[in-house]
């Protein structure tokens, strides 16, 4: 795991030494960079050394130096696709980069090389023979990659700071429409991010770049899509058998690593199911865990993880924290994220991260299981939304939600009256609103008033909204399946991922998101994800026989905080005045979270990490 930076274009090597020092913690063990001058081409690296340590340092070039790259991720197929690639004529100069595997498999494919790779990556690789410059992104958005061109050429960086480093974009200003989406959402759906001039390149999407005309071209090579109609042969029993084999494989090709590798472990299935295959692969004792616990018992699982380490016999290291600890990183938080994050358990995640780091440098985690295989609470009640839409008048709708937003807020974790007020916040929306709405963190109406102008729903959430309406899948599910992984798992769930683990130079590895089981769920039909009410249902079936049965049959909770007693207890000032936000529309929500007449807790965390 690395980070990677660079530009064509206007620029010097003191420009691209800035840039890459902003990305110090994301490689600390060692830096490179390549500068053509001539053709102002710059290239640098920053190195987290986990694969091949002695021979991977980058930028990494082919035997004529006609093609290099600079490399953030992990391919876990390479293994495999270099023994093709010698069989072709290839002369490795490593003993088992996966970096060089992207060099002469480029020079090989060609862009066919990106429908070969089974990992996490972002790349931009420098093709001179044709005068190009490749930046490709993974299926799923793992690692992250932003960009911004312009008439001075094209500058790229794995982070958004790296980019403003570059004095073309230092005061690159605002964006309000991707501010009013980030609102809505809680987090920037790509290619949008807080600023103007600068762009997310989407996952699996790759942009290719003429270092001459300074042209580009952006494509999308693979997108997550349900194909129920293909269902995989057999029955729903063999499904979870076949689901159980490829689990196997995936957690052994992420077991791949020269530096020390553990698993986090919060009790709960997905997790406890990527623990489970790991201890058939290597002696449970030599498998690190780690998990973190609180004091408050309704955000505590640590006794969960505690109990499935024993089941499997792992080594089990558990840090319990003060959560006024926890808040007191609230203050780190514009360093931590980057870019802003509604998702307030980056906090508890990055403590995780951290505490892993003491021991290893690589870990495996449970991401992706929800979104691949329907865990989350909103897949159980799509039914009795399309119910409750058809036979409830929009009066009586109003006067529903009304009563429900006097319910006193509670600072349990998934609350009644925040699961309940949520939910009514997108019924009396057609369904291509549900799942946004009851995602983001804030209403279309305090959005409007937050932004100090009228907010027209469909066009505030219209990249869900483009995605429904243009989806194959006929069923909710399946729709709600694709909204979860285009969306919530790429622009929330990896980028927290990737910049808890990252600030602490730990690597984290997904599974779930390996190539083969993800074309598998998709060819899934919804009733072997969602069985009579329950979630997980052929990813549960698979792992009946590896957890104990009462961690088999928990429901989700989440890794939350206690954030709505946190932010009522801090004063106003704290929470900030970003200069999008209309101030006194802040107050006054601030106002109601503090005397506990309404849950702003949503709205509250977004402008706090837009300080």
């Amino acid at each position: 795991m690395c980070g990677i930076a660079g530009f064509i274009g206007r620029g010097d090597q003191a420009v691209l030494t800035a840039m890459t020092n902003c990305l110090a913690h994301r490689g600390p063990d060692g830096e490179g960079r390549f500068v053509d001058h001539d053709n102002s081409v710059y290239l640098g690296h920053r190195r987290l050394a986990v694969i091949d340590i002695a021979l991977g340092q980058q930028p990494m070039w082919n035997e004529d130096g006609l093609v290099g790259i600079v490399f953030n991720g992990m391919i876990y197929n390479h293994g495999t696709l270099r023994t093709e690639l010698v069989a072709r004529g290839h002369v490795f100069r490593s003993h088992h980069s996966d970096t060089e595997v992207l060099v002469h498999g480029w020079e090989e494919w060609g862009l066919g090389l990106l429908e070969r790779l089974n990992g996490m990556f972002a790349f931009a690789l420098l093709d001179r023979r044709t005068s190009r410059l490749i930046l490709a992104r993974d299926r799923f958005g793992e690692k992250p990659l932003f960009y911004a061109s312009g008439s001075g050429g094209t500058v790229f960086a794995s982070e958004l700071s790296a980019i403003l480093a570059h004095p073309d974009y230092t005061a690159a200003p605002m964006d309000p429409a991707a501010i009013r989406k980030y609102l809505a959402y809680g987090f920037f759906p790509a290619p949008l991010t807080p600023y103007r001039r600068i762009a997310k390149l989407p996952q699996g999407h790759v942009l290719e770049v003429d270092i001459k005309t300074h042209e580009t071209r952006l494509h999308r090579y693979w997108r997550f899509a349900i194909e129920a109609e293909a269902a995989p042969a057999g029955s729903p029993e063999s499904w979870a058998e076949e689901l159980d084999s490829l689990l196997t494989s995936a957690v052994s090709l992420r077991l791949d690593s020269d530096r020390p590798l553990g698993i986090f472990l919060s009790g709960g299935v997905d997790s406890s199911t990527i623990l489970s295959h790991a201890a058939q692969l290597r002696p449970p004792e030599s498998i690190e865990t780690f998990a973190i616990g609180f004091n408050e018992a309704s955000f505590d699982e640590s006794r969960y993880a505690t109990q499935m380490a024993a089941h499997v016999g792992s080594h089990h290291n558990t840090e319990m924290c003060d959560l006024d600890t926890v808040r007191s990183l609230m203050a780190e938080l514009p360093t931590i994220i980057d870019e802003p994050l509604g998702d307030s358990s980056i906090l508890p995640t990055y403590m995780l991260c951290k505490f892993a780091r003491r021991h290893v440098t690589v870990a495996l985690s449970g991401d992706g299981g929800d979104e691949l295989f329907g865990g989350y609470d909103p897949f159980k009640v799509l039914g009795k939304a399309k119910l409750y839409n058809r036979i409830v008048p929009r009066p009586v709708h109003a006067a529903i939600a009304a009563i429900a937003a006097r319910l006193p807020p509670s600072d349990r974790n998934m609350s009644l009256d925040f699961k309940l007020n949520r939910g009514l916040r997108g019924l009396g929306l057609r369904p291509a609103l549900w799942n946004p709405v009851w995602l983001g963190p804030a209403s279309p109406s305090d959005i409007a008033a937050l932004m100090s102008e009228p907010v027209n729903v469909e066009e505030l959430y219209s990249e869900a909204v483009t995605a429904w309406d243009s989806s194959a899948s006929p069923g909710l599910v399946d729709r709600t399946l694709e909204f979860y992984t285009n969306f919530y798992l790429a622009d929330d769930i990896m980028v927290k991922s990737d910049r808890a683990g990252m600030r602490n130079g730990l690597e984290v590895r997904a599974p779930f998101l390996d190539n083969h089981i993800a074309d598998f769920a998709r060819r899934l039909p919804s009733s072997a994800k969602l069985r009579r009410g329950e979630t997980k249902w052929v990813l549960r079936q698979s792992a009946a026989n590896r957890l104990p049965a009462n961690l088999l049959g928990r429901r989700k909770k989440g890794f939350g905080i206690p954030l709505s007693r946190w932010l009522r207890d801090m004063p106003e000032a704290a929470i900030g005045q970003p200069a999008m936000l209309d101030a006194g529309t802040l107050h006054h929500l601030w106002q109601e979270h503090h005397d506990r007449k309404r849950d702003h807790r949503g709205v509250l965390w977004c402008a706090l990490t837009l300080r």
